[in-house]
């Protein structure tokens, strides 16, 4: 059956796909919400402009919209592009929901209105195998955006590797810090991986930081052969 997945770039839509991919759905499209508003409830907002890019090198469709990002308006915004979605033969959508029930009921909510599957693959699995698994497949995932104790701006384009990994267990029980950033704690973008038929290469970038939180500014970038 054909399917589609809420697509932001980052690791967990990204693992969202992969797993799709592997239980043998047809991916036709991948959804990419802009929100004008940076602090939106419910879509991930850093380097959203990459996911074009990323689309080109994973070799799916694209379907991008705008939204204002008021909270519960945006939902509607979401709504209307499943449902051209479900108009051209879409029957399921996955999304990287972990732990976030006002996510993942939300979009529960809109695909049971529109008589679609919603599947959150990795709902509740454990972080840090969750983690573990990201760093095993091969995936190339850095982190662009930081907001919590215990992550400094040095954390603001460091790969997800295992020493990195060993690192977030430690702030986790120093901290309380979602391992896998459910929280907000962090956000991610995935570079390459096993899905990749190219790699995104960063040529230009920029760290904004702010008393104890920031972000990483990709202002260039490209795609490499593999």
């Amino acid at each position: 059956m054909k399917a589609a997945v809420l697509f932001s770039g980052g690791k967990d839509s990204t693992m969202a796909l992969y797993k799709a991919l592997e239980n043998g759905w047809k991916v036709e499209y991948l959804v990419s919400m802009h929100s004008a508003n940076p602090h939106s409830y419910m879509f991930h907002v850093p380097n959203i402009h990459l996911t074009s890019l990323l689309a080109e090198a994973l070799n799916i469709k694209i379907v991008t919209a705008q939204t204002l990002g008021e909270k519960e308006g945006e939902l509607k915004d979401l709504r209307r592009v499943l449902k051209e979605l479900k108009e051209r033969g879409v029957r399921s959508i996955f999304s990287g929901a972990l732990s976030s029930t006002y996510q993942k009921s939300r979009i529960d909510a809109i695909c049971q209105d529109l008589g679609l599957l919603s599947k959150a693959p990795y709902w509740h699995r454990d972080p840090l195998l969750y983690m573990d698994k990201i760093i095993k497949l091969g995936f190339q995932v850095i982190i662009t955006g930081v907001a919590a104790e215990g992550l400094d701006e040095s954390w603001l384009g460091r790969e997800i590797n295992p020493a990195a990994r060993e690192e977030l267990q430690v702030l986790h029980e120093k901290y309380g810090i979602h391992p896998a950033f459910e929280g907000g704690e962090a956000e991610t973008l995935t570079l390459d991986g096993p899905i990749f038929k190219k790699k995104l290469i960063i040529q230009d970038s920029e760290k904004v930081w702010d008393v104890d939180s920031g972000y990483l500014v990709v202002k260039k970038a490209f795609l490499a052969d593999k």
